[in-house]
């Protein structure tokens, strides 16, 4: 017994640096953010005064975080959709044996091996007014230049092609694990029962993807809800803020405003939102699931 319980306390002791790095940079910022956000601090003088509520207050009645925030919506929803739909569909037709499989696994996941920044100049460089590949080939075969990424439309759509393709890797990953867990037999005992490829992926394959769909929608509309750098690259969040997050909005307050205590709490609001938003498409997935068993 002894001998056990000093096996178990040193087996605690490896987790030790992980318990001590998650304090240190998700636990301490959290709570530090916390504390800010009920003060005036404009992020540079050591003095910061308490205005309580004040901030969040602010929050409910400014015009400018609610157009960001329906943006952002935006943002998080129709990447997450387009993610799940063209994800799928890779999945599907790459789970299976075909020659090459694997090198277009490989190239599809790849982006995600790229930084955002990097991912985000890129796509700048095609979509510019000025010298931009789109432009230069609109001007080839005698077209117009568009200005892509000026106007409200353009940029909200180039922001959401860019992140959709860049983590629809996630989601083509997830589906392909998810389809792979799922035993050959219940698809060959549909097919002898006379289903067509559609009846078999509709009432028997699709259904039992339900835990893998979770997964992947969880995940892709986290990630569209706090996007941050593929706005910064291409749009800068203008023209005006039309085009940008909470995020964008929340570093714009704080840099150019000297408005910490006030970024902090769209910080803290934008958390909130994003808690309350996975666990209501989290509960919906999960309900749905029961519902099909």
């Amino acid at each position: 017994m002894v001998r056990r319980r000093r096996h178990s306390a040193t087996i605690n002791l490896f987790y030790l640096p992980a318990g001590v790095l998650f304090a240190v940079f998700i636990v301490y910022p959290l709570i530090s953010g916390v504390a800010i956000s009920f003060t005036d601090w404009d992020g540079y003088r050591p003095e910061r005064q308490w205005v309580g509520l004040d901030n969040f207050v602010r929050l409910v009645t400014d015009a400018n975080f609610h157009s960001v925030l329906i943006t952002t919506v935006i943002y998080g929803v129709v990447c997450t959709a387009l993610q799940q739909v063209i994800g799928l569909g890779l999945a599907l037709a790459l789970d299976r044996k075909v020659r090459g499989r694997a090198a277009a696994r490989a190239i599809i996941y790849l982006p995600l091996l790229v930084s955002p920044v990097v991912m985000g100049t890129f796509y700048y460089l095609l979509f510019q007014y000025n010298n931009g590949a789109l432009n230069d080939v609109a001007r080839a075969l005698g077209g117009s230049p568009q200005a892509w990424l000026s106007t409200t439309g353009g940029g909200v759509t180039a922001i959401v092609i860019v992140n959709t393709f860049q983590y629809v890797g996630i989601s083509m990953i997830i589906f392909l694990a998810g389809l792979q867990s799922i035993p050959s037999d219940y698809s060959e005992a549909a097919t002898l029962d006379g289903a067509t490829g559609w009846q078999r992926f509709r009432f028997v394959t699709f259904p039992l993807l339900q835990p893998a769909l979770a997964t992947s929608v969880i995940l892709n509309l986290i990630g569209g809800l706090k996007l941050y750098d593929i706005i910064q690259v291409l749009t800068g969040g203008g023209p005006g803020t039309t085009t940008s997050s909470v995020s964008t909005l929340i570093a714009r307050t704080y840099f150019a405003n000297q408005a910490a205590g006030y970024s902090a709490a769209m910080g803290l609001a934008l958390l909130l939102i994003i808690v309350v938003l996975t666990v209501a498409a989290s509960t919906q997935l999960n309900r749905r699931r029961l519902d099909q068993l």
